[in-house]
C-alpha cells in the first residue's frame, strides 16, 4: 500500500513538473513571437540597412580622412586642412575652385527652374482630357529610363557645329557653313549641359506633378469658378499652392542630383572653367597620388553644399506650403 501511494505520488509531482514545463516552453513561445511581430521588420532590413550605412558611412568618413591628409598607403598620416586651404586660396587651384563654383550652381539653379516651370505647364496640358492623351502621356514619359550619358551624347550629336542641326541649316541655306551655328555645346556658359538635364528632369518632375493634379481633380477649380475667379487666379491660388509640394520635392531631388552629376558635364563641358565633380576627377586621375587628397576635398566641398542647400530648399518650400 505505502508502495503504491509513493508511486502515485511521483506520478502526480512528474505530471505537475511536466504541466510546468509545457507552462515554461509556452510562455517562452510566446515571448519569442511577441517579439518577432514587433521586431520582424528592423531585423529583415538589418542586413541591407548594414551594407548602405557602412558603405554610405564609411565613404563619408574615408572621404573626410583622405581630405584632412590622411593617406597611410603613400606614409602621410598627418592630418590638417591644407587641402581645403590650397584649392579655395592658392593661386594654382583658386581660380579653378572658384569658378567652377560657379558654373557648377549656375546649370544646377538653371536645369532645375526650367525643368520645373517646363514640368508644371505639361502636366497642366496631359491632365486634360483630348485626343492621344494616352500617347501623349506614354510620349512624355519615354526618356525616364534613358541614362544621362545616353542624353549627353544624343545633345552632343544634335546641337554641336558639326552636329544634326548645323549641318541640316548650313544645307537649307540658313547659314554659310556648319561652323556658323551658335555654340550649345562645349560651351563656357554650360548651355548643353542645361539642355540635357532639362530633357532628362522635366518628364521626371512633371510625372509627380501629373500625379497630384490627377489625384485632386476638379473639385477646387469648380468652387473657384463659381466664385467668380478667373483662369489666371485658379492657376495661383489654387493649382500652385496645391501642386507645391510635389513640385518642391521633385525640384530638390533635381537640384541635388545635377550639382553631383558627373558624366553629362565630362561629356559637354569645357576645358575651362569645369563644374566641380570633373575637377575632382581630374586630381583622382593624376598619376601623383598626393592629389588624391585635394580631389577628395572638392567632393567634400561639393557634399556639404548640397547638404546646406537642400536644407534650406525645404525649409523655403515648407514655409511657403504653410503661407499658401
Amino acid at each position: 500500500m505505502k508502495y503504491h501511494c509513493q508511486q502515485g505520488c511521483g506520478i502526480a509531482q512528474a505530471g505537475r513538473l511536466g504541466y510546468y514545463r509545457v507552462g515554461i516552453k509556452r510562455e517562452r513561445t510566446e515571448a519569442i513571437l511577441t517579439f518577432w511581430d514587433r521586431w520582424r521588420i528592423p531585423i529583415m532590413l538589418a542586413p541591407t540597412l548594414a551594407v548602405i550605412v557602412f558603405l554610405f558611412l564609411g565613404g563619408l568618413a574615408y572621404g573626410a580622412l583622405v581630405s584632412l591628409g590622411w593617406q597611410p598607403i603613400i606614409g602621410r598620416t598627418e592630418i590638417s586642412l591644407r587641402a581645403y586651404h590650397s584649392i579655395m586660396f592658392s593661386e594654382q587651384y583658386a581660380a579653378v575652385f572658384w569658378q567652377g563654383l560657379a558654373l557648377t550652381i549656375w546649370v544646377s539653379v538653371g536645369s532645375t527652374v526650367i525643368s520645373a516651370m517646363l514640368a508644371l505647364a505639361t502636366a497642366l496640358l496631359l491632365r486634360r482630357t483630348f485626343f492621344g492623351k494616352r500617347l501623349a502621356t506614354f510620349l512624355y514619359q519615354l526618356n525616364l529610363p534613358v541614362p544621362h550619358v545616353v542624353a549627353a551624347i544624343g545633345i552632343l550629336f544634335l546641337f554641336s557645329q558639326s552636329g544634326l542641326l548645323s549641318r541640316t541649316g548650313a544645307q537649307l541655306g540658313l547659314f554659310d557653313f556648319p561652323r556658323d551655328f551658335p555654340v550649345l555645346v562645349k560651351d563656357k556658359f554650360g548651355i548643353g549641359m542645361i539642355l540635357s538635364f532639362v530633357w532628362k528632369e522635366v518628364p521626371f518632375i512633371g510625372v509627380i506633378v501629373l500625379a497630384v493634379l490627377q489625384s485632386l481633380g476638379v473639385d477646387y477649380e469648380d468652387l473657384a469658378r463659381s466664385l467668380g475667379a478667373n483662369r489666371w487666379q485658379r492657376f495661383l491660388y489654387v493649382i500652385l499652392p496645391l501642386v507645391m509640394p510635389g513640385l518642391l520635392s521633385g525640384s530638390i531631388l533635381v537640384f541635388a542630383f545635377t550639382f553631383g552629376s558627373y558624366e553629362v558635364p565630362a561629356i559637354l563641358g569645357v576645358r575651362f572653367p569645369r563644374m566641380l565633380t570633373v575637377t575632382a576627377v581630374r586630381f583622382f586621375q593624376n598619376p601623383d597620388l598626393n592629389a588624391r587628397t585635394e580631389g577628395m576635398a572638392i567632393s567634400v566641398i561639393i557634399s556639404i553644399i548640397v547638404f546646406f542647400l537642400v536644407l534650406g530648399y525645404m525649409w523655403l518650400s515648407r514655409r511657403t506650403v504653410r503661407q499658401d
